[in-house]
């Protein structure tokens, strides 16, 4: 199974995260750092839209940019993680099964 984590290495859920993954037997992973490469509006989106987790679920409420997002609507909390990726909540991770954020990093485990 090919398993795809939006990976901060900056963050401890993260990297917790990864390390699940990483342990788990039959598990490919990759990693992207989305910081460093953030993914396209249509990548936020088709990964949102998949119903597991919600736009605004994605949003990282903690971020200051976050606070000005209260009241929008999916649109446009989607522009803003594409003009200011740490506005995605970490770690994300992507199966065959599902998306799950990884808070807590066990979470994940629904979907491998």
């Amino acid at each position: 199974m090919k398993a795809t984590i939006w990976h901060n290495p900056r963050c401890s859920k993260s990297r917790e995260t990864l390390k699940i993954l990483q342990e788990t037997p039959g598990v490919a992973v990759e990693i992207v750092e989305y910081l460093k490469a953030p993914p396209s509006r249509a990548e936020l989106a088709a990964t949102y839209g998949r119903g597991d987790v919600t736009v605004r679920e994605g949003l990282r409420k903690g971020e200051e940019g976050a606070k000005a997002l209260k009241d929008a609507d999916d649109d446009a909390i989607l522009d803003a993680m594409v003009a200011d990726p740490i506005l995605i909540e970490r770690p994300l991770v992507i199966t065959e099964k599902g998306v799950r954020i990884g808070r807590p990093p066990e979470k994940i485990r629904e979907i491998l």
